[in-house]
Protein backbone atom coordinates (compact mmCIF):
# COMPACT_ATOMS: atom_id res chain seq x y z
CA UNK A 1 0.00 0.00 0.00
CA UNK A 2 1.52 3.56 -1.00
CA UNK A 3 2.36 6.00 1.91
CA UNK A 4 2.56 9.13 2.01
CA UNK A 5 5.88 10.89 3.70
CA UNK A 6 6.18 14.56 4.57
CA UNK A 7 8.40 17.04 6.79
CA UNK A 8 7.63 16.30 10.27
CA UNK A 9 5.93 13.03 9.89
CA UNK A 10 8.72 11.29 12.35
CA UNK A 11 7.76 13.89 14.96
CA UNK A 12 3.48 13.24 14.90
CA UNK A 13 2.92 9.58 14.06
CA UNK A 14 2.77 8.80 17.72
CA UNK A 15 2.33 11.82 19.09
CA UNK A 16 -0.90 11.07 19.95
CA UNK A 17 1.15 8.75 22.95
CA UNK A 18 2.58 11.48 24.29
CA UNK A 19 -0.39 14.00 24.83
CA UNK A 20 -0.97 14.16 28.71
CA UNK A 21 -4.06 13.15 29.92
CA UNK A 22 -6.16 16.46 30.80
CA UNK A 23 -9.55 16.04 32.46
CA UNK A 24 -12.73 18.02 31.30
CA UNK A 25 -14.07 20.69 33.52
CA UNK A 26 -17.75 21.21 33.46
CA UNK A 27 -18.99 24.32 33.56
CA UNK A 28 -22.53 24.14 33.47
CA UNK A 29 -25.14 22.14 32.04
CA UNK A 30 -28.25 24.06 29.73
CA UNK A 31 -31.85 23.09 30.09
CA UNK A 32 -31.62 19.98 32.38
CA UNK A 33 -29.38 18.93 35.79
CA UNK A 34 -27.39 16.12 34.01
CA UNK A 35 -26.99 16.03 30.10
CA UNK A 36 -24.90 13.37 28.34
CA UNK A 37 -24.66 15.53 25.37
CA UNK A 38 -21.24 17.73 25.52
CA UNK A 39 -20.00 21.08 24.37
CA UNK A 40 -16.12 21.11 24.90
CA UNK A 41 -14.16 24.10 24.43
CA UNK A 42 -10.49 23.12 23.73
CA UNK A 43 -7.93 22.12 22.03
CA UNK A 44 -9.14 19.47 19.98
CA UNK A 45 -6.08 17.18 19.90
CA UNK A 46 -5.79 17.48 24.46
CA UNK A 47 -10.10 17.14 24.18
CA UNK A 48 -9.97 14.15 22.08
CA UNK A 49 -7.55 12.52 24.34
CA UNK A 50 -9.70 13.57 27.39
CA UNK A 51 -12.42 11.16 26.39
CA UNK A 52 -10.91 7.83 25.30
CA UNK A 53 -11.59 6.72 28.78
CA UNK A 54 -15.17 7.03 28.38
CA UNK A 55 -15.40 6.90 24.92
CA UNK A 56 -12.66 4.43 23.26
CA UNK A 57 -14.68 2.35 20.64
CA UNK A 58 -18.14 4.01 21.56
CA UNK A 59 -18.28 6.63 19.26
CA UNK A 60 -21.07 5.22 16.44
CA UNK A 61 -19.94 8.12 13.88
CA UNK A 62 -17.56 11.08 13.17
CA UNK A 63 -18.38 13.79 10.85
CA UNK A 64 -15.34 16.89 11.03
CA UNK A 65 -15.18 20.13 8.83
CA UNK A 66 -11.48 20.42 9.62
CA UNK A 67 -9.58 23.21 7.38
CA UNK A 68 -9.27 22.52 4.01
CA UNK A 69 -6.30 24.39 3.68
CA UNK A 70 -6.73 26.85 0.65
CA UNK A 71 -4.42 29.80 1.53
CA UNK A 72 -7.41 32.07 2.28
CA UNK A 73 -5.83 34.33 5.37
CA UNK A 74 -9.87 35.35 6.06
CA UNK A 75 -11.45 32.51 7.66
CA UNK A 76 -12.35 32.98 11.38
CA UNK A 77 -10.46 29.27 11.73
CA UNK A 78 -8.24 30.36 10.00
CA UNK A 79 -7.56 27.92 6.47
CA UNK A 80 -4.11 27.63 5.92
CA UNK A 81 -2.89 26.22 9.18
CA UNK A 82 -1.37 29.32 10.68
CA UNK A 83 -3.96 29.64 13.48
CA UNK A 84 -1.94 30.37 16.65
CA UNK A 85 -2.56 27.48 18.40
CA UNK A 86 -1.60 25.56 15.70
CA UNK A 87 1.74 27.12 14.58
CA UNK A 88 2.41 27.39 19.14
CA UNK A 89 1.73 23.31 18.73
CA UNK A 90 3.73 22.52 15.36
CA UNK A 91 6.57 24.52 16.89
CA UNK A 92 6.46 22.59 20.57
CA UNK A 93 6.15 18.90 18.42
CA UNK A 94 7.94 19.56 15.69
CA UNK A 95 10.48 21.74 16.50
CA UNK A 96 12.05 24.72 14.62
CA UNK A 97 11.90 23.41 11.50
CA UNK A 98 8.39 23.58 11.70
CA UNK A 99 8.76 27.12 10.66
CA UNK A 100 10.02 25.95 7.23
CA UNK A 101 7.26 23.71 6.83
CA UNK A 102 4.74 23.99 3.54
CA UNK A 103 1.32 24.46 3.90
CA UNK A 104 0.49 20.68 2.90
CA UNK A 105 3.55 19.28 5.56
CA UNK A 106 2.05 22.21 8.29
CA UNK A 107 -2.18 20.32 8.04
CA UNK A 108 -0.34 16.82 7.63
CA UNK A 109 1.27 17.59 11.00
CA UNK A 110 -1.71 18.98 12.55
CA UNK A 111 -4.11 16.34 10.94
CA UNK A 112 -2.44 13.05 11.75
CA UNK A 113 -2.75 12.66 15.15
CA UNK A 114 -5.75 13.79 15.49
CA UNK A 115 -7.00 11.13 13.04
CA UNK A 116 -5.77 8.89 14.87
CA UNK A 117 -7.41 9.47 18.04
CA UNK A 118 -10.91 9.45 15.76
CA UNK A 119 -10.20 5.87 15.12
CA UNK A 120 -9.82 4.55 18.21
CA UNK A 121 -12.85 6.40 19.24
CA UNK A 122 -14.90 4.96 16.79
CA UNK A 123 -16.79 1.74 17.38
CA UNK A 124 -16.52 -1.47 16.02
CA UNK A 125 -19.98 -0.73 13.77
CA UNK A 126 -18.70 3.30 13.27
CA UNK A 127 -17.59 5.41 10.84
CA UNK A 128 -16.45 8.48 10.11
CA UNK A 129 -17.03 11.55 6.96
CA UNK A 130 -14.44 14.09 6.10
CA UNK A 131 -14.75 17.08 4.49
CA UNK A 132 -12.49 18.35 2.35
CA UNK A 133 -12.07 20.02 -1.17
CA UNK A 134 -8.76 19.32 -3.39
CA UNK A 135 -6.26 21.00 -1.85
CA UNK A 136 -5.69 18.34 0.45
CA UNK A 137 -8.15 15.12 -0.82
CA UNK A 138 -5.13 13.20 -2.32
CA UNK A 139 -3.50 13.53 1.12
CA UNK A 140 -6.37 13.01 3.20
CA UNK A 141 -7.08 9.82 1.33
CA UNK A 142 -3.53 8.45 2.15
CA UNK A 143 -3.31 9.28 5.24
CA UNK A 144 -6.66 7.75 6.14
CA UNK A 145 -5.28 4.54 4.45
CA UNK A 146 -2.67 4.62 6.68
CA UNK A 147 -4.79 4.99 9.77
CA UNK A 148 -8.01 2.97 9.14
CA UNK A 149 -6.19 0.62 6.18
CA UNK A 150 -7.70 0.60 2.84
CA UNK A 151 -9.53 -1.57 3.16
CA UNK A 152 -12.15 0.09 4.86
CA UNK A 153 -12.36 2.81 2.70
CA UNK A 154 -15.89 2.98 1.93
CA UNK A 155 -16.52 5.48 -0.49
CA UNK A 156 -16.37 9.36 -1.78
CA UNK A 157 -19.19 11.88 -2.38
CA UNK A 158 -18.85 14.44 -4.45
CA UNK A 159 -21.10 17.14 -3.22
CA UNK A 160 -22.39 20.43 -5.10
CA UNK A 161 -21.02 23.13 -2.40
CA UNK A 162 -22.36 26.34 -4.23
CA UNK A 163 -23.89 26.99 -7.78
CA UNK A 164 -22.89 29.75 -10.13
CA UNK A 165 -19.96 32.16 -9.97
CA UNK A 166 -16.68 31.75 -12.06
CA UNK A 167 -14.53 35.79 -11.96
CA UNK A 168 -12.63 34.34 -9.26
CA UNK A 169 -11.55 31.11 -11.53
CA UNK A 170 -8.97 31.33 -13.92
CA UNK A 171 -9.46 27.91 -15.88
CA UNK A 172 -12.22 25.99 -14.27
CA UNK A 173 -14.85 26.98 -11.90
CA UNK A 174 -15.01 25.02 -8.58
CA UNK A 175 -18.69 24.19 -7.75
CA UNK A 176 -17.83 21.28 -5.45
CA UNK A 177 -16.32 19.34 -2.67
CA UNK A 178 -15.67 15.61 -1.54
CA UNK A 179 -17.35 13.88 1.79
CA UNK A 180 -14.59 10.63 2.07
CA UNK A 181 -15.78 7.73 4.14
CA UNK A 182 -14.46 5.16 6.12
CA UNK A 183 -15.35 2.70 8.03
CA UNK A 184 -14.09 1.09 11.67
CA UNK A 185 -13.90 -2.28 10.08
CA UNK A 186 -16.12 -2.68 6.71
CA UNK A 187 -16.98 -6.34 8.00
CA UNK A 188 -19.28 -5.25 10.60
CA UNK A 189 -20.22 -1.85 9.06
CA UNK A 190 -23.92 -1.60 8.38
CA UNK A 191 -25.48 -1.13 4.76
CA UNK A 192 -26.02 2.71 4.22
CA UNK A 193 -29.34 3.82 3.03
CA UNK A 194 -31.22 7.10 1.66
CA UNK A 195 -34.75 7.90 1.64
CA UNK A 196 -36.92 7.10 -1.48
CA UNK A 197 -37.75 10.32 -3.19
CA UNK A 198 -41.36 10.54 -4.52
CA UNK A 199 -39.57 10.57 -8.29
CA UNK A 200 -37.85 7.09 -7.40
CA UNK A 201 -41.05 5.62 -6.47
CA UNK A 202 -43.00 6.80 -9.07
CA UNK A 203 -42.00 2.93 -10.89
CA UNK A 204 -42.94 0.87 -8.05
CA UNK A 205 -46.27 0.82 -9.73
CA UNK A 206 -47.29 -2.89 -9.16
CA UNK A 207 -47.62 -5.06 -5.30
CA UNK A 208 -48.35 -8.01 -4.29
CA UNK A 209 -48.19 -9.60 -0.67
CA UNK A 210 -44.10 -8.99 -0.73
CA UNK A 211 -44.60 -5.10 -1.27
CA UNK A 212 -44.16 -2.99 -4.12
CA UNK A 213 -42.47 -3.31 -7.06
CA UNK A 214 -41.82 -2.84 -11.08
CA UNK A 215 -41.01 -5.63 -13.71
CA UNK A 216 -37.76 -5.27 -15.01
CA UNK A 217 -35.44 -6.98 -17.40
CA UNK A 218 -33.31 -10.52 -16.40
CA UNK A 219 -30.97 -9.74 -18.99
CA UNK A 220 -28.31 -6.82 -17.93
CA UNK A 221 -26.68 -5.70 -20.98
CA UNK A 222 -22.22 -5.41 -19.95
CA UNK A 223 -22.79 -7.29 -17.33
CA UNK A 224 -19.54 -7.90 -16.35
CA UNK A 225 -19.91 -11.92 -15.07
CA UNK A 226 -23.01 -13.03 -16.89
CA UNK A 227 -24.59 -16.07 -16.67
CA UNK A 228 -25.32 -17.58 -20.17
CA UNK A 229 -27.64 -20.46 -20.28
CA UNK A 230 -31.48 -21.17 -23.02
CA UNK A 231 -34.33 -20.19 -21.77
CA UNK A 232 -37.31 -21.70 -23.30
CA UNK A 233 -40.07 -19.36 -24.36
CA UNK A 234 -44.17 -20.70 -24.17
CA UNK A 235 -43.76 -21.02 -28.28
CA UNK A 236 -40.83 -22.91 -27.81
CA UNK A 237 -38.59 -20.14 -29.09
CA UNK A 238 -34.60 -20.53 -27.38
CA UNK A 239 -33.85 -17.03 -25.48
CA UNK A 240 -29.98 -16.99 -24.94
CA UNK A 241 -28.77 -14.07 -23.15
CA UNK A 242 -26.66 -13.11 -20.38
CA UNK A 243 -28.96 -13.58 -17.48
CA UNK A 244 -28.23 -11.92 -14.08
CA UNK A 245 -29.11 -14.94 -12.05
CA UNK A 246 -28.40 -18.73 -12.66
CA UNK A 247 -30.66 -21.49 -13.75
CA UNK A 248 -31.65 -22.98 -10.93
CA UNK A 249 -32.79 -19.72 -9.52
CA UNK A 250 -34.90 -19.00 -12.61
CA UNK A 251 -36.51 -21.39 -12.51
CA UNK A 252 -37.88 -21.90 -9.12
CA UNK A 253 -38.33 -18.03 -9.35
CA UNK A 254 -40.04 -18.64 -12.20
CA UNK A 255 -42.56 -21.47 -11.05
CA UNK A 256 -43.52 -18.73 -7.84
CA UNK A 257 -44.42 -15.92 -10.26
CA UNK A 258 -41.54 -13.84 -9.78
CA UNK A 259 -39.93 -14.13 -13.04
CA UNK A 260 -42.20 -13.65 -16.03
CA UNK A 261 -41.55 -14.59 -19.85
CA UNK A 262 -44.28 -12.20 -22.24
CA UNK A 263 -44.31 -11.99 -25.82
CA UNK A 264 -43.55 -7.93 -27.11
CA UNK A 265 -43.22 -5.91 -30.08
CA UNK A 266 -39.49 -7.31 -30.46
CA UNK A 267 -39.79 -10.63 -29.45
CA UNK A 268 -39.66 -12.68 -26.29
CA UNK A 269 -38.69 -11.03 -22.97
CA UNK A 270 -37.67 -12.35 -19.39
CA UNK A 271 -38.51 -10.13 -16.68
CA UNK A 272 -38.35 -10.38 -13.18
CA UNK A 273 -40.31 -8.52 -10.07
CA UNK A 274 -37.83 -5.90 -8.57
CA UNK A 275 -39.27 -5.12 -5.27
CA UNK A 276 -38.78 -1.68 -2.90
CA UNK A 277 -36.40 -2.06 -0.32
CA UNK A 278 -37.96 -0.51 2.53
CA UNK A 279 -34.99 0.48 4.28
CA UNK A 280 -34.27 3.51 1.18
CA UNK A 281 -32.02 2.94 -1.66
CA UNK A 282 -28.63 3.35 -1.99
CA UNK A 283 -26.79 6.33 -1.92
CA UNK A 284 -25.16 7.87 -4.83
CA UNK A 285 -21.56 9.26 -5.17
CA UNK A 286 -22.80 11.98 -7.38
CA UNK A 287 -25.23 14.43 -4.93
CA UNK A 288 -27.06 17.38 -5.38
CA UNK A 289 -29.26 17.05 -2.46
CA UNK A 290 -27.31 17.60 0.32
CA UNK A 291 -27.48 21.20 1.12
CA UNK A 292 -25.16 23.96 0.35
CA UNK A 293 -23.06 26.81 1.74
CA UNK A 294 -26.05 29.15 1.06
CA UNK A 295 -28.40 26.93 2.91
CA UNK A 296 -25.54 27.13 6.05
CA UNK A 297 -26.21 30.43 6.13
CA UNK A 298 -29.56 30.75 5.64
CA UNK A 299 -29.72 29.04 8.82
CA UNK A 300 -27.08 31.37 10.45
CA UNK A 301 -28.91 34.19 9.60
CA UNK A 302 -32.61 32.61 10.75
CA UNK A 303 -30.61 31.54 14.35
CA UNK A 304 -28.73 35.27 14.88
CA UNK A 305 -30.14 37.36 12.73
CA UNK A 306 -26.35 37.90 10.83
CA UNK A 307 -25.47 35.42 7.90
CA UNK A 308 -21.85 36.47 8.02
CA UNK A 309 -21.47 35.36 12.24
CA UNK A 310 -19.62 32.13 10.67
CA UNK A 311 -18.34 31.95 7.11
CA UNK A 312 -18.84 28.52 4.67
CA UNK A 313 -21.25 26.93 7.40
CA UNK A 314 -22.20 23.62 6.62
CA UNK A 315 -26.22 22.98 6.39
CA UNK A 316 -27.77 20.88 9.13
CA UNK A 317 -29.99 18.85 6.14
CA UNK A 318 -26.42 17.82 4.48
CA UNK A 319 -25.69 16.67 8.47
CA UNK A 320 -28.66 15.43 8.82
CA UNK A 321 -29.15 13.02 5.71
CA UNK A 322 -25.37 11.71 6.67
CA UNK A 323 -26.62 10.47 10.01
CA UNK A 324 -29.84 9.11 8.18
CA UNK A 325 -27.31 6.69 5.49
CA UNK A 326 -26.80 4.76 9.56
CA UNK A 327 -29.98 3.23 10.73
CA UNK A 328 -28.69 4.08 14.52
CA UNK A 329 -31.40 6.26 16.24
CA UNK A 330 -29.20 5.89 19.63
CA UNK A 331 -25.92 6.78 17.99
CA UNK A 332 -23.09 8.60 19.60
CA UNK A 333 -21.99 11.96 17.10
CA UNK A 334 -18.68 13.31 17.41
CA UNK A 335 -17.71 16.89 15.59
CA UNK A 336 -14.49 17.56 16.65
CA UNK A 337 -14.25 21.49 14.49
CA UNK A 338 -16.98 22.01 15.28
CA UNK A 339 -17.26 25.61 14.28
CA UNK A 340 -20.69 27.22 14.32
CA UNK A 341 -22.59 23.80 16.19
CA UNK A 342 -24.33 22.51 13.12
CA UNK A 343 -24.13 19.22 14.02
CA UNK A 344 -25.14 19.34 17.22
CA UNK A 345 -28.37 20.79 15.61
CA UNK A 346 -28.55 18.71 12.96
CA UNK A 347 -29.01 16.06 16.04
CA UNK A 348 -31.44 17.56 17.57
CA UNK A 349 -33.58 18.19 14.91
CA UNK A 350 -33.43 14.95 13.90
CA UNK A 351 -33.94 13.40 17.59
CA UNK A 352 -37.02 14.99 17.20
CA UNK A 353 -38.09 14.46 13.85
CA UNK A 354 -37.52 10.70 14.19
CA UNK A 355 -37.78 10.08 18.44
CA UNK A 356 -34.27 9.00 18.33
CA UNK A 357 -32.32 9.34 21.43
CA UNK A 358 -28.81 10.05 19.66
CA UNK A 359 -26.13 12.33 21.50
CA UNK A 360 -23.38 14.57 20.37
CA UNK A 361 -20.35 15.66 21.48
CA UNK A 362 -18.81 18.94 19.87
CA UNK A 363 -15.07 20.37 20.06
CA UNK A 364 -14.24 23.79 19.54
CA UNK A 365 -10.59 25.61 19.88
CA UNK A 366 -11.40 28.96 19.51
CA UNK A 367 -12.94 31.70 21.40
CA UNK A 368 -16.34 31.63 19.84
CA UNK A 369 -17.06 27.80 21.15
CA UNK A 370 -19.52 29.62 23.91
CA UNK A 371 -20.65 32.61 21.85
CA UNK A 372 -21.49 30.89 18.74
CA UNK A 373 -21.60 27.27 19.15
CA UNK A 374 -23.19 26.57 22.38
CA UNK A 375 -25.31 29.90 21.69
CA UNK A 376 -26.48 28.18 18.24
CA UNK A 377 -27.33 25.16 20.34
CA UNK A 378 -29.14 26.77 23.07
CA UNK A 379 -31.43 28.56 20.44
CA UNK A 380 -31.43 25.91 18.74
CA UNK A 381 -33.10 24.26 21.91
CA UNK A 382 -35.03 27.00 23.11
CA UNK A 383 -36.64 28.57 19.75
CA UNK A 384 -35.42 30.87 17.14
CA UNK A 385 -37.13 33.30 14.81
CA UNK A 386 -40.14 31.30 13.69
CA UNK A 387 -39.16 28.24 14.36
CA UNK A 388 -40.06 25.84 17.59
CA UNK A 389 -37.33 24.83 20.08
CA UNK A 390 -36.11 20.85 19.68
CA UNK A 391 -36.07 20.69 23.37
CA UNK A 392 -32.98 18.64 24.68
CA UNK A 393 -29.90 20.06 26.81
CA UNK A 394 -25.99 19.65 27.02
CA UNK A 395 -22.95 20.26 29.00
CA UNK A 396 -20.46 22.84 28.59
CA UNK A 397 -17.04 21.70 29.49
CA UNK A 398 -13.33 23.63 29.61
CA UNK A 399 -10.31 21.55 28.99
CA UNK A 400 -9.29 20.81 32.86
CA UNK A 401 -5.62 19.92 34.59
CA UNK A 402 -3.36 17.31 33.71
CA UNK A 403 -3.61 14.37 35.85
CA UNK A 404 -0.14 14.14 36.36
CA UNK A 405 1.95 16.38 37.99
CA UNK A 406 5.56 15.85 38.14
CA UNK A 407 4.63 12.20 37.53
CA UNK A 408 2.50 12.00 40.40
CA UNK A 409 -1.12 12.19 40.37
CA UNK A 410 -2.54 15.44 40.72
CA UNK A 411 -4.57 15.89 44.00
CA UNK A 412 -6.93 18.48 42.23
CA UNK A 413 -8.16 15.62 40.05
CA UNK A 414 -11.46 14.28 41.57
CA UNK A 415 -11.98 10.49 42.35
CA UNK A 416 -14.23 10.30 39.44
CA UNK A 417 -11.93 11.39 36.60
CA UNK A 418 -9.15 9.33 38.37
CA UNK A 419 -10.82 5.88 38.68
CA UNK A 420 -11.90 6.22 35.17
CA UNK A 421 -8.39 6.71 33.71
CA UNK A 422 -6.78 3.97 35.90
CA UNK A 423 -9.46 1.07 34.53
CA UNK A 424 -8.99 2.37 31.33
CA UNK A 425 -5.18 2.12 31.58
CA UNK A 426 -5.30 -1.53 33.05
CA UNK A 427 -8.77 -3.04 31.79
CA UNK A 428 -7.85 -1.53 28.20
CA UNK A 429 -11.63 -1.07 27.59
CA UNK A 430 -13.73 2.16 28.32
CA UNK A 431 -16.10 2.38 31.09
CA UNK A 432 -18.59 4.80 32.68
CA UNK A 433 -17.07 4.17 36.10
CA UNK A 434 -19.66 4.35 39.06
CA UNK A 435 -19.72 3.59 42.47
CA UNK A 436 -22.00 1.20 42.16
CA UNK A 437 -20.29 -1.82 43.93
CA UNK A 438 -20.09 -2.42 47.49
CA UNK A 439 -16.50 -2.01 48.34
CA UNK A 440 -16.12 1.79 46.81
CA UNK A 441 -12.29 0.52 45.67
CA UNK A 442 -13.22 -1.96 42.77
CA UNK A 443 -13.28 0.08 39.28
CA UNK A 444 -14.92 -2.89 37.74
CA UNK A 445 -14.77 -6.43 36.49
CA UNK A 446 -13.68 -7.46 33.16
CA UNK A 447 -13.04 -11.12 31.80
CA UNK A 448 -13.53 -12.91 35.31
CA UNK A 449 -10.44 -10.35 36.65
CA UNK A 450 -11.21 -7.53 39.24
CA UNK A 451 -9.72 -4.43 39.20
CA UNK A 452 -9.56 -2.02 42.52
CA UNK A 453 -7.91 1.36 42.85
CA UNK A 454 -7.41 1.21 46.81
CA UNK A 455 -6.11 5.15 46.78
CA UNK A 456 -6.84 7.99 49.32
CA UNK A 457 -5.37 11.15 48.74
CA UNK A 458 -4.66 11.99 52.74
CA UNK A 459 -3.23 8.48 53.98
CA UNK A 460 -1.41 5.78 53.00
CA UNK A 461 -3.59 2.65 51.18
CA UNK A 462 -1.55 -0.96 52.22
CA UNK A 463 -2.69 -3.90 50.91
CA UNK A 464 -3.28 -5.95 53.89
CA UNK A 465 -5.05 -8.97 55.04
CA UNK A 466 -7.30 -6.04 56.28
CA UNK A 467 -7.93 -5.12 52.46
CA UNK A 468 -8.48 -8.46 51.79
CA UNK A 469 -11.22 -9.21 53.93
CA UNK A 470 -13.40 -6.23 52.35
CA UNK A 471 -13.12 -8.27 49.01
CA UNK A 472 -16.85 -9.60 48.82
CA UNK A 473 -16.76 -10.36 44.76
CA UNK A 474 -15.32 -13.75 43.72
CA UNK A 475 -13.10 -13.81 40.27
CA UNK A 476 -10.92 -15.66 38.74
CA UNK A 477 -8.17 -13.23 39.09
CA UNK A 478 -7.48 -9.62 41.19
CA UNK A 479 -5.42 -6.82 40.05
CA UNK A 480 -5.12 -4.16 42.70
CA UNK A 481 -3.53 -0.91 42.88
CA UNK A 482 -2.31 0.45 46.42
CA UNK A 483 0.64 2.31 47.70
CA UNK A 484 2.34 -0.56 49.10
CA UNK A 485 1.61 -4.36 50.32
CA UNK A 486 2.33 -6.43 53.30
CA UNK A 487 1.49 -9.55 51.61
CA UNK A 488 3.77 -12.54 50.85
CA UNK A 489 4.46 -13.49 47.03
CA UNK A 490 3.20 -16.89 48.57
CA UNK A 491 -0.14 -14.95 49.24
CA UNK A 492 -0.55 -12.91 46.49
CA UNK A 493 0.14 -16.31 44.55
CA UNK A 494 -3.05 -17.88 46.45
CA UNK A 495 -5.51 -15.52 45.86
CA UNK A 496 -3.89 -14.72 42.17
CA UNK A 497 -3.31 -11.37 42.85
CA UNK A 498 -1.66 -8.92 41.05
CA UNK A 499 -0.10 -5.67 43.15
CA UNK A 500 0.39 -2.65 41.43
CA UNK A 501 2.30 0.25 43.35
CA UNK A 502 0.21 3.73 42.91
CA UNK A 503 1.10 6.24 41.52
CA UNK A 504 4.37 4.07 39.42
CA UNK A 505 2.46 1.12 37.56
CA UNK A 506 -0.26 3.27 36.34
CA UNK A 507 0.26 3.16 32.52
CA UNK A 508 0.48 6.08 30.65
CA UNK A 509 -1.37 6.51 27.24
Amino acid sequence: MPTLNWIGKDKVINHDLDIPYHVLDKKYVFNATTSDNMIIHGDNLIALKSLLPKFEGKVDIVYIDPPYNTGNEGWIYNDNVNDPHIKKWLGQVVGPEGEDLSRHDKWLCMMYPRLKILSKLLSKTGCIFISIDENEFSNLRLIMDEIMGGRNYVGTFIKQSKVGGGSDSKYVVKEHEYLLIYGKNVDYLPDFFVEHDSDYLKRYKESDVNGRFFWDTFARPGLKHPIVYDIIAPDGTIINNGWIHSKERFEKELKEGIIRIIKSKNGWSVQFKQYLNNCGKKPRSMTMDFGGTIEGKNELKAIFGNDKIFPYPKSSTFIKKLLKIIDNKSAVVLDSFAGSGTTAQAVLELNKEDGGNRRFIEIEMLEYAEKITAERVRRVISSYSNVNGTNGNFSFYELGEELFVNGNINPNINDYDLRQYIYYTVAKEAIDVTANYKNKYLLGIKENTSYYFYYEKEEKCILDDSFLSTIDVKTDSYIIFADACTLSNEELSEYHITFKKTPRDITRF
